[in-house]
């Protein structure tokens, strides 16, 4: 439980903090969040993308008298769903009718508050970096009442803004190198990127799951963020890693997608089974904690460029796969249940692996009867035409967003 006046006190130096900070690179998603007062809008993503710098700059460009409050902050750790009545006497005070309410989900109860406070005509925003505890939280007691947007690390254009450089093949493999988290991007430390995926791993994973063995989801974790763009299965990792049941690897993948760290990508398949049972292919949240992450001498660049391929196509859909049969396409996009872009990401293209790049990406045209497909490149272009089906090669950086 948290006394009254300590909670005030808590609550106006958050606001004091806010005030003192830079209000950092306006964020694409700014534009899009809704204002409704009879939908809480959820912001959701990984642990330091930004939630809260967009809180505050939504707080500093249109709602300069909303109430705000972080409840991942330790001096609120003996928060319980009791103190709301407090939260209550305090939100009346301030006379507002806008909440912000940062990381909530935390709390026990959260859900059933802000329906209260949504049935009172408060208008609310809410940030959380677990998708499982939100999406089921979400899905009881706050059906048809809530708007999610995903926040994700800065995009290539952002990223441009943020340094001041221009869309090139150069910037473009900068980015590649240092990914889009902004505080790493500030400060170019390491520490940075490492102690984010020890706080995921530790607070997010194997706290909130009660995981004895943290060290093997460690080594687990590193040892997926060290294969992205490969396909990965339970049975073959559980081997490696001396887990007797698949079970657990699949509850491993599992935390490790609700907390947005990594993406477990499908195979395309008409039937949910068979893409439940094909192997999926897994793809990080940043190329920047590849990066840090990776063996120095392991050089990857192909399946980073994957990646950021990936992430480029994940901001516009959840709604992504890889297709294979004789040969593969590494992306196939559905939107409104048909297939509508089939895209091949290949570092440089050359006499080796021309063949084997078209012929998988022509394989996946000719199957959902598309006459266009795109082979993203680090910095080459061409274009080949062949049985009715053109194929754009287009640079990296004119591709990602």
């Amino acid at each position: 439980m948290i006394q009254l006046e300590y909670l005030k006190e808590i609550m106006e130096q958050q606001i004091q903090s806010i005030a003192s900070k830079e209000k950092g690179l306006l964020r694409d998603e700014l534009a899009g969040l809704p204002e409704v007062q009879t939908f809480a809008v959820i912001v959701s993503g990984i642990r330091r993308c930004g939630k809260s710098t967009l809180l505050f700059q939504l707080l500093g460009e249109k709602y300069k008298d909303a109430l705000y409050l972080n409840f991942d902050d330790p001096r609120l750790y003996g928060f319980d769903i009791s103190d709301f009545m407090k939260l209550d006497i305090l939100i009346k005070e301030s006379g507002t009718r806008v909440l912000m309410f940062d990381e909530i989900q935390i709390i026990d109860g959260w859900e059933r508050y802000v329906r209260q406070k949504l049935d009172e005509n408060y208008q609310i925003f809410i940030t959380g970096s677990n998708a499982s505890l939100l999406s089921r939280e979400l899905g009881t007691s706050l059906t048809g009442r809530h708007i999610t947007k995903e926040l994700f690390p800065f995009s290539y254009n952002e990223y441009c803004r943020f340094r001041g450089e221009e869309r090139t093949a150069a910037s473009l493999v900068s980015y590649l190198k240092e990914g889009g988290f902004p505080e790493y991007l500030k400060t170019g430390l390491d520490d940075i990127l490492t102690s984010l995926l020890d706080d995921i791993l530790v607070r997010d994973i194997a706290v909130r799951y009660n995981l004895k063995d943290v060290r093997t989801l460690q080594r687990l974790t590193l040892y997926l963020i060290n294969n992205i763009g490969n396909r990965v299965t339970g049975n073959k990792l559980k081997q490696s890693f001396g887990i007797s049941s698949a079970t657990t690897i699949l509850d491993y993948f599992a935390y490790l997608e609700q907390s947005y760290l990594l993406t477990f990508v499908p195979m395309f398949d008409y039937s949910i089974k068979k893409q439940n049972i094909n192997p999926k292919k897994v793809y990080a949240v940043d190329t920047g904690l590849v990066e840090v992450s990776m063996p120095k001498f392991k050089k990857e660049d192909g399946h980073r460029l994957e990646n950021l391929v990936f992430l480029s196509l994940r901001r516009m859909t959840k709604e992504v796969y890889y297709f294979a049969n004789k040969g593969e396409c590494d992306f196939v996009v559905q939107e409104k249940g048909s297939i509508t872009k089939a895209v091949q990401v290949c570092y440089e293209l050359n006499a080796d692996n021309l063949d084997r790049e078209l012929s998988g990406l022509q394989e996946a045209m000719k199957a959902f009867d598309l006459d266009h497909g795109t082979i993203v490149t680090l910095n080459q272009r061409d274009h080949f035409e062949q049985d009715g089906m053109w194929v754009d090669v287009v640079p990296a950086h004119e591709f990602i967003e």
